[in-house]
């Protein structure tokens, strides 16, 4: 289904490409990595804005991204405005993901809420609620219904048996990515399938790392973890079965090729997690900028736009921690999307 019009959607795709232009990528970002100081960064990033500390800057990049996700999805219709508004539901995910670790943690909200974005209203979470639940069904009766309090509903019995927000994080993203993928799945034509590429990626990226930490990480068992397979995304049950009961890590990534990443790792005695994230993550921005490029004036260039926003909010949210950190721009953009070839061949 089409953004209103075409006339809409060219108005909203020209935008766009507009807006990537100005992104802190390439030669951009490399510049950026060598500011060293947070005040340079913030001048940088916001000219006309004040002088903020790191977590200010954060939020304010997060917010900026939310706030431009809402402007997006108010000018979609139908099935596309269903699927671009979804992705605005990530920073909900995020304030409860803050939210139920602080019940993990017995915190009371005033120690919570400087943590948590400023969600517009129609995201909104009973935040008082939620932080003085007093059991795990108490939070989850405040989850707000729908397909997260479903995946959370997944969490509860595994977090009574062995209270992690491991467990609760995992239900929120289960929920979050199961409907997204549906929502893809809806759009149909050759830019849907665009997009549910895109969508199944993330899946099967959150597949990959729910056994990476889950099983290999936190020792967990195979049948604590099955409960959180994403329906929909390309690893089906079985194949998610087999992941989650291989015998090691080089094992389980394996069936993650082709699918959260592009390759096995090279080191198959040892495969790193944080490696096999990045190499995660570097696919999805792949995946992100031949969309952006195939559908130029289509949805999914759209789609592929904001996936592209997300990665950008990522680095620039690591080059704060990295130059509060004094860290040497060499190793900060190591840690930055896409990592240096160097870095991920050993992956």
């Amino acid at each position: 289904m089409a953004l209103g019009t075409p006339t809409d959607l060219d108005f909203l795709a020209a935008n766009i490409h507009g807006r990537r232009s100005r992104l802190a990528e390439a030669a951009r970002l490399d510049a950026l990595v060598r500011l060293r100081s947070l005040p340079e960064l913030a001048r940088a990033l916001m000219p006309e804005g004040p002088l903020l500390t790191a977590v200010e800057l954060q939020q304010a990049l997060v917010a900026g991204l939310l706030r431009e996700l809402g402007r997006i999805a108010s000018q979609a219709v139908g099935a596309s405005g269903d699927l671009l508004d979804w992705l605005r539901v990530r920073f909900q995910v995020e304030d409860l993901k803050v939210l139920v670790r602080g019940f993990a943690a017995h915190l009371g909200l005033a120690e919570i809420e400087p943590h948590l974005i400023s969600l517009p209203e129609d995201l909104a979470l009973d935040a008082e609620a939620l932080a003085s639940a007093e059991t795990i069904e108490a939070f989850a009766a405040a989850v707000p219904r729908g397909p997260l309090s479903d995946g959370f509903a997944r969490a509860v019995p595994p977090y009574n048996r062995l209270p992690r927000p491991f467990f609760p994080e995992a239900g929120l993203d289960c929920g979050y990515l199961g409907e997204l993928v549906a929502r893809a799945a809806r759009l149909g034509g050759t830019e849907g399938e665009t997009i549910l590429e895109i969508a199944r990626h993330e899946a099967d990226t959150f597949h990959l790392m729910l056994v990476v930490r889950g099983r290999f990480t936190y020792g967990l068992k195979p049948e604590m973890l099955r409960p959180f397979h994403v329906p929909g995304a390309y690893l089906t049950a079985e194949a998610f079965d087999r992941m989650v009961a291989a015998e090691d890590l080089a094992a389980a990534a394996s069936q993650a090729v082709g699918l959260a990443i592009d390759a096995p790792p090279a080191r198959a005695e040892a495969p790193d997690a944080s490696a096999l994230e990045s190499a995660a993550w570097d696919r999805f921005l792949r995946l992100a900028n031949r969309a952006f490029r195939r559908s130029h004036m289509g949805l999914g260039a759209v789609v592929a736009y904001a996936a592209i926003r997300r990665v950008e909010l990522a680095n620039l949210i690591t080059l704060t921690e990295g130059i509060r950190a004094a860290m040497a721009p060499e190793a900060l953009r190591r840690r930055l999307i896409p990592r240096p070839v160097a870095e991920t061949a050993r992956v």
